[in-house]
C-alpha cells in the first residue's frame, strides 16, 4: 500500500523510538517504511521471532496472545495510533508472544517488509548512530520508569514486602525485617528491648510441643498488642522463643516503663485450657539496649542486648537488665507494678 511520507512521519513520531529525530532524518526513515494490509486473523508477527521490526496501527487493530498448546493467553489489543514492538525492536530481542490483525488492518512496518536494519546502516551510517543512540536512551528511560515504580512504595510493593518480612507462625515481623529495614532508619533514642520467656522448655517437656506453639503464638500477640500502644513501635520474632520490641523516639525511662507493661501483658497470657487451672503462668527475662548511647552499629548493639537477655535468663529469669552495664534490681514484673 501507498502512503505520502508526511503521513508516514506523522504515524513514526508516535513511537518513542523516532520522537526526537532531526525531521531530515524521519522523512528518510519514512521512505524505508511500508505502509502493509493484514486480513483479519493474518499473523503480523510470530513467539520465538527475532524482533527485526516494530508496527504502528494505522487502521484496525492488532492482538497479541500467548499460545501453550490448544491454550491461547491473550496479553493485550492495540488499536489505530498504538505502537507495537519498538521497545523489543530497540533492544534486540526476541517476541515471546504473536501478534496477529483483528480485523482488516493497515499497520505501518519498520524497517519496512525486505529491509534488514543493516541495509539502513550502510545507506546512512549517521542516521542509523543516531537511531542506536536513540533505542540506548529510550531503554534508560524505561529501566528509570520501571525503578522510580516500584520505589513509590505501591500497594502491591507494601504487600510483598510484608509477606517476605513476616513470621509465618506467629504474625510478627521477622529478623529480616529489623535488619533490612529499621536497622537503617534509626531515631534517636531508639530502644531494643529484648523478651525471652521463661521456663518455656518445662511447658513444652510437661505439656508438649503443641502447647508451645500456641503458647508462641499467644505470647506473640500480647507482644504485638502492647507495641500498638506506641507509635513508631514494632514487636518482632527474633528466633525460637525469643522475641523483641523496637520503639523509635523512646527514652530510656519511657522503655523501662514499656518493658514493664510488656511483662504484665505476658504473664496474663492464659495456658489454662493446654495447662490447667493455676498449672502454669509466664514470666519474662528481658534486656534493654538504647541507640545510640549504649552503640552506634545497630548489629554489634543487638549482640550486646542479646547477652545481658541470656545472662537475665541464666540468673533465674523474671528481671530486666540494661546494656549499659547498670543492672535493675527490680524484676519487670514489679516495675509494671509500680505504674499501676
Amino acid at each position: 500500500m501507498n502512503l505520502g511520507l508526511a503521513d508516514t512521519v506523522a504515524l513514526l513520531e508516535k513511537s518513542e523510538f523516532f520522537s526526537r529525530l532531526l525531521s531530515d532524518d524521519l522523512y528518510w526513515l519514512a521512505s524505508r517504511s511500508s505502509l502493509a494490509a493484514y486480513k483479519d486473523g493474518e499473523t503480523v508477527f510470530e513467539s520465538g521471532q527475532k524482533a527485526s521490526r516494530f508496527f504502528i496501527i494505522r487502521a484496525g487493530s492488532l492482538v497479541v496472545a500467548r499460545h501453550a498448546g490448544d491454550t491461547r493467553e491473550e496479553m493485550a489489543r492495540f488499536v489505530a495510533g498504538d505502537v507495537v514492538g519498538d521497545f523489543d525492536f530497540a533492544r534486540d530481542a526476541v517476541y515471546d508472544a504473536s501478534g496477529q490483525a483483528l480485523g482488516d488492518s493497515e499497520i505501518l512496518v519498520f524497517p519496512g517488509l525486505g529491509i534488514d536494519f543493516s541495509d539502513l546502516c550502510s545507506e546512512r551510517p549517521d542516521v542509523a548512530a543516531r537511531i542506536l543512540l536513540r533505542s540506548v536512551t529510550m531503554i534508560s528511560s524505561r529501566v528509570r520508569s520501571t525503578q522510580q515504580l516500584i520505589s513509590q512504595n505501591a500497594p502491591w510493593v507494601r504487600e510483598l514486602s510484608r509477606q517476605m518480612h513476616t513470621d509465618a507462625a506467629t504474625g510478627l515481623w521477622s529478623r529480616s525485617y529489623l535488619e533490612d529495614e529499621l536497622f537503617h532508619h534509626l531515631e534517636d533514642p531508639t530502644a531494643f528491648i529484648l523478651v525471652k520467656p521463661d521456663k518455656f522448655k518445662i511447658l513444652c517437656d510437661t505439656w508438649g510441643h503443641a502447647a508451645g506453639d500456641l503458647a508462641m503464638e499467644r505470647l506473640a500477640l500480647a507482644l504485638k498488642s502492647e507495641a500498638r500502644r506506641r507509635r513508631f513501635c514494632w514487636a518482632i520474632r527474633l528466633k525460637s522463643n525469643e522475641m523483641a520490641v523496637v520503639s523509635y523516639r523512646c527514652s530510656q525511662a519511657e522503655a523501662i516503663e514499656l518493658s514493664g507493661f510488656i511483662a504484665s501483658a505476658l504473664s496474663r497470657v492464659d495456658m489454662t485450657d493446654v495447662c490447667g487451672p493455676g498449672a502454669f503462668s509466664f514470666t519474662a527475662s528481658m534486656a534493654l539496649a538504647l541507640y545510640p548511647s549504649d552503640g552506634i552499629d545497630p548489629s554489634a548493639l543487638m549482640e550486646a542486648a542479646y547477652s545481658s537477655l541470656m545472662k537475665a535468663w541464666a540468673d533465674g529469669g523474671k528481671r530486666l537488665y540494661l546494656v549499659s552495664d547498670k543492672l535493675l534490681t527490680t524484676t519487670v514484673a514489679n516495675a509494671q507494678e509500680a505504674h499501676l
